[in-house]
């Protein structure tokens, strides 16, 4: 076991909000921060000690960050895995590349997860668009790389839904999932450190609108039984995987059972809440976990609702115009991201509203912000 110490350097690839997430928590801790963007002056970037603007795939700028890093982490999974693997030669990379390499492929991640015998929907991989006859509907069709935020994936409800499926296994190699009839979607973060330890916080019941998430209310409104099954199925996954640091992981529930939709290896936006609402923030714990220290307490202290901004929730002209969240602050605590331009449907930042789920229910209704 390695363990950081304070005033060393933690590494990031990839600068966008999760990183600038994770470069507070570090510098609260005591460390430095270098990330690599290829964004200028990148949300992270505008927090971190080191900013190195380059592509993912830059191998000697991976090089360059490994230079300046005495351990190296990564904020999101589309981070170029042959530079990760490349890196990982040179550098501390206590995350390693394989469980990257796992969850950047939706077929490999959901075979992983089905062999450790825990419950996913079914599926099977498209390679081409004449793999796609016979099929049953209702489905989802998902390319096995990229996409978030809905983006590379579509339902299929009938036959007239397949031409526009085939048209997207031609573009690129999908995974034909059958159609989850869930009555709730939650997640769990996991942490697991570099000796093993983990730990795990409450469970999110998470809303989407338009495939990006809208809402998450902590503690969930699940019964304690399902509760448990959430939380040792992410105890599961994370020792099985043998992962280190933060993993967000997605589930749906299915007549009172717990299905795996997908893993983050890496801090999660229905994590969000853990900043202002727990004893330890995800964004710490994985801190933590990466250099080696011990992880932390993850009780929640108050029940939270976390609400994404996104561009169209914002002031174009005036990023920093909050004034229609004043009636909210009281209850809330608005992180914006700093990124330079409000983009419809771009996730700019988020508020935590503590409290009581009815009252925050009234204020977020009453605010028509997000209407």
């Amino acid at each position: 076991m390695k363990i950081i110490q304070p005033y060393q350097t933690i590494g990031i690839m990839g600068g966008g909000q999760l990183a600038r997430m994770m470069c507070i928590a570090a510098k609260a801790m005591g460390y430095k921060t270098a990330v690599l963007d290829p964004t200028p002056n990148c949300p992270a970037g505008q927090v971190a000690d080191i900013e190195i603007t380059a592509a993912y795939d830059d191998i000697e700028a991976a090089k360059k960050l490994a230079e300046v890093s005495d351990v190296i982490t990564y904020e999101f999974e589309n981070v170029h895995y042959t530079a990760l693997a490349e890196l990982e030669k040179i550098a501390y990379l206590p995350q390693g590349s394989e469980v990257l390499k796992i969850c950047q492929h939706r077929y490999t991640e959901k075979k992983t997860i089905s062999d450790m015998g825990i419950k996913v929907a079914d599926f099977r991989l498209i390679e081409k668009p004449e793999d796609l006859e016979n099929i049953e509907y209702p489905c989802v069709i998902k390319t096995t790389r990229g996409g978030y935020d809905g983006k590379g994936q579509m339902v299929l409800r009938s036959a007239a839904d397949l031409p526009a499926a085939k048209e997207l296994a031609a573009q690129a190699e999908c995974v034909l999932e059958k159609f989850v009839p869930f009555s709730k979607e939650i997640s769990v973060i996991v942490a697991r450190s570099t000796t093993g330890e983990t730990e795990v916080f409450p469970v999110s019941e998470n809303i989407h609108v338009n495939s990006i998430l809208h809402q998450c209310i902590v503690p969930a409104r699940i019964s304690p039984a399902l509760e448990k099954e959430a939380i040792d199925c992410a105890r599961k996954i994370a020792e099985n995987l043998g992962a280190t640091g933060v993993l967000g992981i997605e589930m749906f529930v299915v007549d009172d059972r717990i299905v795996i939709n997908e893993i983050a290896p890496r801090p999660h936006n229905s994590g969000h809440y853990t900043i202002d609402a727990c004893v330890t923030s995800q964004f710490e714990q994985h801190i933590r976990a990466v250099c080696g220290l011990p992880l932390a307490e993850t009780t929640l202290h108050t029940p939270v609702i976390m609400v994404n901004i996104l561009g169209n929730h914002l002031d174009k002209n005036n990023l920093h115009n909050l004034a229609p969240y004043h009636p909210l602050l009281r209850h809330g605590k608005i992180h914006l991201y700093g990124k330079a331009e409000a983009v419809n449907g771009r996730k700019m930042g988020h508020i935590n509203l503590l409290g009581s789920h009815d009252e925050v229910f009234k204020l977020v209704d009453e605010s028509g912000i997000w209407v």
